[in-house]
Order: structure tokens, then sequence, then C-alpha cells
């Protein structure tokens, strides 16, 4: 199978036209105040509105209040909702209960023993979100930071996830010939500024990352 792409942190119409262009397989809008990428669900709608059916439209949240929750759902009708903070198994229960989305739950890694957090929320989610921790001060995600790739080996659970951090067209085959990823999620990676998507850098990223799928000993054995 295809490795799926997600970019998150559309900000413009023009990230959503270069997506669909690209047929970015999940979108990402960054709802959390202090990212350089934050979008007003009272703007969302306009971006949500110009994606392709094909592409899930995932609403990034950090420990969000249900006030949080009931907007985002208003705003793009998202098919994922992606958690950054530091919510609880019973959090996550409860956001699944009134939001009936999907859910993804980000979680840091810089070692392999960073993966057994996952194990509370495998019940819970429907894919984990590894990605670099954070430096001190810093966001949640998306400061474009790579992490360990071989800690992934430590990953026995069977959801599938997103690798993220530090991606870019330079190291992504590396990265996905190193875990395995059935998927990879970036935003700074193909940016000209934070918040700002460039379609050539897309289109440079998604080439990589189809050259890889072509090559992968994986693919030629099935």
């Amino acid at each position: 199978m295809a490795t799926g792409i997600k970019i998150c942190g559309v900000t413009r119409p023009g990230d959503i036209e270069a997506l669909n262009t690209h047929q970015i397989d999940m979108v990402g809008f960054n709802f959390y105040k202090n990212s350089p990428r934050y979008i007003d669900p009272l703007i969302a709608p306009q971006l949500a509105a110009k994606c392709r059916p094909e592409m899930n439209r995932v609403a990034l949240l950090v420990d969000p209040s249900n006030d949080d929750i009931d907007a985002v759902l208003a705003a793009v009708s998202p098919h994922f909702i992606q958690l950054h903070g530091h919510e609880t198994p019973a959090r996550i229960a409860e956001i699944k209960t009134r939001s009936f989305a999907s859910l993804i739950k980000a979680l840091p890694v810089a070692e392999a023993g960073d993966l057994a957090a996952a194990r509370a929320y495998a019940d819970l989610v429907d894919m984990f979100l590894f990605d670099a921790k954070p430096p001190k001060d810093g966001m949640p995600g998306g400061n474009g930071e790579a992490f360990d790739w071989t800690a992934l080996s430590a990953y026995d659970l069977g959801l599938p996830y997103l690798l993220a951090g530090g991606l870019s067209r330079e190291n992504v085959a590396d990265a996905l010939n190193r875990t395995g990823a059935p998927m990879v999620d970036l935003s700074s990676g193909v940016e000209s500024a934070p918040g700002q998507k460039d379609d050539a850098l897309i289109a440079a990223f998604v080439a990589a990352v189809r050259g890889f799928d072509e090559t992968a000993p994986h693919q030629s054995e099935e």
C-alpha cells in the first residue's frame, strides 16, 4: 500500500488547493492558539469547504474543553480529532463519546521506553502520532525536530500510526526505510515560512514518498 501523507497547519485557501492537487490523504487544521499555524474556528470553514472529498480533515487540539470540541466540530466536521495534550484515557473516552470522530493521540518519543504510554490508549483511539519530544517551552508539536526513529522498533500494538517530527524531502525515505511507518505527517517541512505552505516543497515531498513506495522491498514482494 502507498504511504499515507498528512500535512498539518494549513492556514490559507492556496494551501488547500495545493493539497488537493497533490492528492494529500489528510489535512490538519491547528486549533491550538499558541501555535503560529493556529486557525480561527470562524475562518476554518472556508478552508474545509475547499477540501476534496477524499481528503480526511483532522482537527488538532491540546487539552480541549467541551466547548473547544464543539467549536471545531461545527467548523470543519473533522474525520479525526488529533490530541496533543496531556489527555488522560478517561478524558479521551469522553471526547470520543462527545465528538463521534475518530481519534489520533499524539505521543512524544525520545527513546523506546516512551512507547509504553501508548498501551493506555490502545482501546480508545484509532491511531497514534509519534513525534519528537518538544524542547523546553516549545510547542506540543510542529517543532521540526526529529527523534531516534529506531525507537519505533519497540512499537507492538496493532493500531496504525503517523510518523512526525522533522520530516522533509531529504530524509523521508530514510525515515520510512527505518520505521516502516504506514503514514507520515509534516508541517514545517513544506513551508516557506511558519503557516505558509509551499507548493513546490509539497510536490518534492510527495515525489520523495512515492519514490520510496516504488522501490521499497515490501512493495515489490506483493
